[in-house]
């Protein structure tokens, strides 16, 4: 069995979406015949077992993994609610890249796709002087990246985007989440100046709507959302409902 591959799905900011929108990808993936995982390299402000893998589980259709049980799928869980390296600090603990490289390892050798969410944004920090975009750079994983129409969610993408390029890592998708969205016009114009500006920064990929609807589908339904996960995190063919065809406009 080849090695599974791996994405990540980090935000904008916190609170943006990316526990949602890794769950309906895994469902999508699920829908696509195809085998997958999610997994979160740490979490803070919860005891036991991770919450975002509970709510990717009930997106998912399934119960407790075992892989969760074992703590594969999250290899830090802190209860203090606040910044992965202050949680580990304040719990008299160091978070270890190796810790999480080697789980999501043994996950690859399991399953066709692993699905990575990050905890925040691109920079949140794991230790002192290192955070997550330092990790992904050294892995090389291919990225997702979950924004909205939020008030500086165009100044918070473009920051994004143009991190993602300085580190010459992959934008395999964006996921605008549109859930709540309470002005049209803004969110319009918000996922117009995403999708134009995705070309600025050298990058060619799908954009995928996110819609309350989205949460009460069946796997087949969301299969639109496996699609962002293409072997190797190379670019999604264009299909109906993405908008691959405004990233080059600028």
């Amino acid at each position: 069995m080849d090695k599974g591959t791996v994405f990540c799905i980090t935000g904008i900011d916190t609170d943006i979406g990316k526990t949602v929108a890794t769950g309906l990808i895994a469902r999508g993936l699920l829908g696509a015949g195809r085998t997958v995982i999610t997994q979160k390299a740490v979490q803070t402000g919860c005891d036991r077992l991770s919450e975002d893998i509970l709510s990717h589980r009930d997106a998912m259709g399934c119960g407790i993994l075992p892989e969760d049980e074992a703590g594969l799928t999250c290899p830090y869980l802190f209860s203090t609610p606040c910044s992965p390296h202050l949680a580990a600090r304040i719990e008299s603990a160091e978070i270890f890249p190796d810790t999480i490289s080697r789980a999501t390892d043994r996950l690859c050798d399991r399953y066709d796709v692993v699905l990575l969410e990050g905890a925040g944004g691109l920079f949140v920090p794991l230790q002192t002087d290192y955070t997550l975009i330092d990790y992904l750079s050294e892995m090389s994983y291919p990225v997702i990246l979950v924004t909205s129409s939020k008030l500086g969610s165009l100044n918070h993408t473009f920051a994004s985007f143009e991190a993602l390029q300085n580190r010459q890592l992959n934008l395999a998708g964006v996921i605008y989440n549109r859930y709540g969205e309470s002005d049209q016009r803004i969110g319009e114009d918000s996922l117009y100046m995403i999708t134009r500006h995705l070309g600025k920064y050298g990058f060619s990929c799908p954009v995928i709507e996110m819609h309350e609807k989205h949460l009460h589908q069946e796997r087949e339904d969301c299969i639109k959302f496996s699609t962002i996960c293409t072997d190797k995190g190379e670019q999604s063919p264009p299909i109906p409902g993405l908008h691959p065809d405004r990233t080059n406009s600028l």
